[in-house]
C-alpha cells in the first residue's frame, strides 16, 4: 500500500487531549477503510504565519499512514468536515523515515544540509 505523510491543524482553543484524541479519531477512520496509522506525533501549539479562522495559533498533528488512496480521501473528507481542523496537508512519500520527525528532534541531533 502506499505511505503517507498527514498534518493537521486544530484550532487553538481545544486541550492537549482533545488534540491528540483527533489522532486516534482519524486513525480510526483509516483502519475502518483498510489502512493503519503507522506513527503519530504531537507537534504541541505553534504561532502560525498567517492568521486561519481567525486564530494565531494552532495544535499541530502528524501521522505517518500506510493506507490505500480511498482510505486517505475519506479521511481528508472527513477532516475538511470537522469542526476542529483548520488545514490538513497529506503528502505521499516513498518510504517512512526512522525515528521522530524533524520537527521533534533537537537541533544537535538533525543531520547536516548538504
Amino acid at each position: 500500500m502506499p505511505l503517507y505523510e498527514h498534518v493537521l491543524i486544530a484550532r487553538q482553543d481545544l486541550s492537549n487531549a482533545q488534540a491528540e484524541g483527533l489522532i486516534e479519531h482519524f486513525g480510526t477512520i483509516l483502519a475502518d477503510n483498510g489502512g493503519k496509522v503507522v506513527d503519530s506525533e504531537y507537534w504541541g501549539v505553534k504561532t502560525m504565519a498567517y492568521k486561519i479562522n481567525k486564530n494565531r495559533k494552532g495544535h499541530y498533528l502528524f501521522l505517518r499512514s500506510d493506507a490505500p488512496a480511498a482510505a486517505v480521501q475519506e479521511m481528508e473528507r472527513l477532516a475538511r468536515l470537522h469542526d476542529d481542523v483548520m488545514r490538513i496537508l497529506t503528502v505521499k512519500v516513498d518510504q517512512h523515515e526512522e525515528g521522530p520527525s524533524v520537527q521533534m528532534q533537537k537541533r544537535e541531533e538533525r543531520r547536516e544540509r548538504r
